[in-house]
C-alpha cells in the first residue's frame, strides 16, 4: 500500500514571527532614516533669529505722558501708543455701536482704558494715519485722520468716516508691569 506522507509543517509561531520581526524592524529603520533625512529641510522652515528677535517689541511707558502718543515699529509696522485723558476715555466709551460701521466696544479693543495700542495702518490703502502729535490734524472724532483718502478715526481708532472699511488693528500685546508692554 503507498502511503503518502504530508511534509510536516512549521508551528505556526516560528517563521511567521520571524518575517513579522523583520518587517517590523525594516519599518522602524526606514522611518527613522527618512526623518534624519527630512529634518534639516524641516528645521530650515523655522523662522532666523534676526525674525524672531522682531516678533515682539518691549515698550516703557513710563515717558508717556497723559495726552501723548508715541509710535514705535513691530514686524516692520507702526503701532501707535496713546497714554489717552479721561475725556477721551469717555468719548470712545459713550459712542453708540450702532453708529459705527464696524461695531466694537472700547473695552474689546484695549486692556487698560488709559492705554490704546493700535498698528498704525490705514485700513483702506495702507498709508499712516495722522494724529499722533498734537499739532495733527485728528478729524471730527479726535483720533487719527488719513489723509489721502480722507477716512477719519476716534479715539478708540474705529473707523467714522471715509473709505476705510474697518477698523485700525489691535495688535495682540501683553502689560508686563503697570508701566512696561510687550507687543507681539
Amino acid at each position: 500500500m503507498a502511503h503518502t506522507s504530508t511534509p510536516p509543517q512549521d508551528s505556526p509561531g516560528d517563521g511567521q514571527s520571524r518575517r513579522d520581526f523583520l518587517l517590523y524592524a525594516t519599518t522602524a529603520v526606514g522611518v527613522t532614516g527618512t526623518g534624519l533625512a527630512l529634518w534639516p529641510f524641516i528645521h530650515s522652515l523655522n523662522p532666523s533669529a534676526d525674525t524672531l528677535a522682531m516678533s515682539t517689541t518691549e515698550v516703557d511707558l513710563t515717558p508717556i505722558a497723559e495726552g501723548q502718543a508715541i509710535t514705535v515699529t513691530w514686524r516692520g509696522k507702526p503701532v501707535f501708543i496713546r497714554h489717552r485723558t479721561a475725556a477721551e476715555i469717555a468719548s470712545a466709551r459713550d459712542v453708540k455701536l450702532d453708529e459705527l460701521r464696524e461695531p466694537e466696544a472700547d473695552d474689546k479693543r484695549v486692556k487698560k482704558p488709559e492705554w490704546l495700542i493700535l498698528v498704525g495702518i490705514c485700513t483702506h490703502l495702507g498709508c499712516i494715519p495722522l494724529g499722533q502729535k498734537a499739532s495733527d490734524p485728528r478729524g471730527e472724532y479726535g483720533g487719527w485722520y488719513c489723509p489721502c483718502h480722507g477716512s477719519v478715526y476716534d479715539t478708540s481708532g474705529r473707523i467714522r468716516q471715509g473709505p476705510a472699511p474697518s477698523n485700525l488693528a489691535v495688535p495682540s500685546y501683553t502689560f508686563l508691569s503697570d508701566t512696561s508692554v510687550r507687543i507681539g
